[in-house]
Formats: structure tokens, sequence, C-alpha cells
């Protein structure tokens, strides 16, 4: 998700299925009011997960999506867990022989709305609104993500009213806590393991590379976070009577920290390229025809050249390539004014990026191990573990994922290209590793669509699209 010039990747072949699904996409054009106030029902929920306050809602909004799915003759039910509850539902096998099983994620749950002063408009009372780039689903939730979750939900409805049954087999899994932690999740899932396994998880949770360039996510970045702190003196000192003669932890953790990066933007624990893949030449070649100007996007922020790694494109060192960044620094007095301390202590906190097969464990420990080896006799150190979480890499010569990216390329004005993404995304890790099985990610989202902040949207054109995006892929998958 980012800007582009008028270049395009190349375009795939047609994808398969074109011809029945073609009533199908009528149809959604036809219903789509009725598509729409199903959506804006379901966003009237407050289903705010990490406030208990809102527990009912976040039960309401379970029932709601049960229901809706056995009306449309899905097998779906609520199971309670810790939290909030699960929604599953199997729909009946397709009746094509050899048809593959797809499993859907969605969370159902929102983030809180505060402050609440800087929305235009009650947050649970969604609306459409004109904007300078076309109408938007204004609301909590609406990108993030009911509204991606009904693109597909209506896509089955649409295929069961015109051909009365669904190409592939389908199951859903909506979740009500993604939004606060997801603790339930991974106990559930292994305790249901055999209810979610399919051959593919597809998961809507996602976005647009740009608003006329539809992406298949296929590369999710790990996460290392690392909390170190240095400890010198016993107590904060004067720096006039024992400057020069105590050690400094500030001055030792900054030496320290700026160490981990050499001249050419590589970071340089041992090790930390164990694992790390270099870009396939066919990917490399999607990214490049996106035409991502990267100008642009530091721009944006204030800044001119990529810092990362010398002779990597941005997109690279976004998507496919590990970082380890100082996300925050703290030392002796910081209130305004100034005063001669030499401080006690010194901490920060760095986080680590990975990508392809890098170990999570070893690159913490590698951390340790390069802190430790620059540390003064004079100074002790102590580490607190963050979050931590392996890449994930998705299996891009499964035909499903070609199919899928013709499918979108029918339906968007330029072609589909499978992209990366610098952030983490747990469920498509947990497919893997509880279930077995790969996650196509593909979603409609927008960068400016204001997730988790005040006046979140989603654009109509992503809805609509999304639903007729999910008919063609549907389609896809079916006459594979």
């Amino acid at each position: 998700m980012s800007p582009s010039s008028d270049q395009t990747t190349a375009s795939p072949a047609a994808a398969p299925g074109a011809e029945r699904a073609a009533p199908v996409l009528a149809h959604v054009d036809a219903t789509l009011d009725a598509a729409l106030e199903r959506l804006m029902a379901l966003l009237r929920l407050p289903s705010i997960s990490t406030d208990p306050a809102y527990a009912a809602e976040c039960d309401r909004a379970a029932d709601w999506l049960r229901d809706d799915l056995t009306g449309m003759g899905f097998d779906a039910a609520k199971h309670p867990t810790p939290g909030h509850p699960m929604v599953l539902a199997h729909g009946p096998d397709a009746p094509e022989s050899g048809a593959p099983h797809v499993l859907f994620y969605g969370h159902y749950d929102v983030q809180p709305v505060d402050p609440l002063d800087l929305w235009s408009r009650d947050p649970f009372d969604p609306a459409l609104e004109n904007t300078p780039t076309g109408r938007v689903i204004r609301a909590r939730g609406a990108a993030d993500d009911k509204g991606q979750l009904m693109t597909f939900v209506e896509a089955c409805r649409a295929w069961i009213a015109v051909h009365g049954a669904l190409p592939v087999k389908v199951s859903l899994f909506f979740e009500g806590e993604e939004e606060s932690g997801s603790p339930s999740l991974v106990p559930w899932m292994r305790e249901n393991a055999e209810k979610l396994r399919a051959d593919l998880a597809l998961i809507c949770d996602t976005g647009m590379f740009d608003r006329q360039t539809p992406g298949i996510t296929t590369m999710l970045r790990g996460l290392v976070g690392q909390e170190v702190t240095i400890t010198g003196p016993s107590k904060d000192l004067h720096s006039g009577m024992f400057g020069g003669a105590a050690m400094n932890p500030a001055r030792v953790l900054a030496r320290i920290l700026a160490d981990l990066h050499d001249d050419r933007g590589r970071v340089t624990l041992d090790g930390f390229y164990d694992g790390v893949p270099e870009l396939p030449d066919e990917i490399r070649a999607q990214w490049q025809a996106l035409g991502f100007d990267h100008r642009q996007f530091l721009g944006e922020v204030g800044l001119a050249l990529p810092a990362g790694e010398v002779g990597r494109s941005a997109l690279e060192m976004i998507w496919s390539r590990p970082t380890c960044e100082i996300n925050g620094m703290i030392s002796g007095y910081t209130g305004a004014g100034f005063k001669t301390v030499l401080p006690s202590k010194a901490s920060a906190k760095v986080s680590f990026r990975l990508v392809g097969q890098q170990d999570p464990a070893r690159v913490a420990a590698a951390f340790q191990a390069h802190v430790r080896a620059r540390l003064p006799d004079d100074c002790k150190v102590e580490f607190t573990d963050h979050s931590s979480g392996p890449a994930s890499v998705m299996a891009t010569d499964n035909p499903a994922f070609e199919a899928a990216r013709a499918a979108l390329s029918d339906e968007w004005p330029r072609p589909a290209a499978f992209i990366g993404s610098g952030g983490s995304i747990p469920i498509a890790g947990y497919f893997n590793t509880i279930l077995g099985m790969d996650s196509m990610l593909i979603g409609f989202g927008r960068d400016d669509d204001q997730i988790h902040s005040p006046n979140e949207k989603y654009d109509l054109e992503s809805f609509h699209k999304g639903i007729r995006s999910w008919v063609r892929i549907l389609a896809a998958l079916g006459a594979r």
C-alpha cells in the first residue's frame, strides 16, 4: 500500500470460471444496497473487545453473524471462550468433484473510539459520506474488519442466490478478540483443529497496494522485541563532581546501540542473516513493475533517502529484508530545562523485524550477546523479552495463488501482484503452525482508511469491488 507510478505489473492470464461468475457479479451489482444495509447493521453494534463494558455487544455481534450465516444455509454456531465467542460456520460440500475447501477468517471486534471528540459523527451510527476521492462508509470497524469480513460473506450470499451452491467448500471462522491480543485464539484453535482444517486459509484483513492495484500478501515479517537496561553507579550523580571518573551508562548504551549497524546499513549481530532468503526473480519483477516511488513515500513524512541496506530497493527494505530498529531510549533527566546529572541507568527498546527462516530465539540471544560483549566491568545489564514470533512466507507455487491473482486482475484497473507486508499478522502464522495450512491474504483497505483512529472509513468502492473480487476468486478456485 504505497505510491505508484503509471507502470503496471504483467497481467496474468484470465482467471478460469469467469463464465459461471458472470451472473453472480450481476447479482452483486443489483443487490448492493441490501448488502450495504447488512453491513450498516453490523457496524451499529459497538463490539469493543478490550473494554469489559462492551462484552454484551461483542456477544450480540457474534449472534448477528451466526444468525446471518444460518439464514444463508450455513451450519453456523457460536462457541464460548474465556473471553469473547468464536463463530464457526460450514457450508455444504461443493457440487464439483475435487473442489478445494477454504477457511475464511475475519474478526468482528473493533478498537475503542477514543478520543470521541475527534469524530465527525457517532462512530456507531454508520453513514455514507461523499469525499474528494469518492463515497465512503464512515464508522468504527468499517475497514477493520467488519467491512472486509462482509465482502466475503456477501460474495457467498450471491453465489448461493444465483447458483444454489458455492463453487468450493467454504468454512468461515470469526474471532472476537483480535483487537485485544487474541488471548483465547491459540488455545481454541488447538482444541478445535479438526473443525478448522481446510486446504487453504483466506484472510481479509489487509489492503490494496494502491487505489487501483490489488495485492496478495505473501510475506509477513516476524518480530522480536527486547528491552535492555544498563546500570552504572548506584544512584544519579552530579556530573561536575563525578563526570569523567564515573562510568556513564547512557554513553555505554549509546555506543552499544550505534554498533548494531555497519556503515552500509547491515545489522551486525552474529548470525543475524542466517535463514534470510533472496527475493525470487519473478517477485522482484512484479515489485519493480509496481512503480513504487520512495521519494514520494518518504517525502510524506519529511524524509528523502532510504536508510536501510545499501543496494536494496525501498520495497525490499520494507517487505523482504530484516531490520533492527531502536524504538525508544530513556536515561537521566528528561524534563524541562537542564539538569547536570550523570544517570544511574539507561534503557532502550529495540525491535527486530524478521524474514524467511530467521529464528526469533537466536536473534534475541545474539542481541543479548552483542550487549554483554560491549559492557564495561563497572556496569550490569538486565533484559526484558517482549513480542516474539517468526516470519510467514506463503507458498506461491501453489496454483491457487496464481488463480487468485488472475481473478483480482480481472476486477481491478491494474493487475494484481504478490506483495509483502512490513508488519506481522499472527493468525497467518497460527494457520501454518497449528493447522498446517497456507494463507492467502487479500484485502481491499486503503492507506487513508484511518483504522484504529477517529473517523475510520471504508471506501464504498472497496466494499463493492471487494465482493466482486471474492466472487471471481471463488470461481477461479472452483474451476482449477
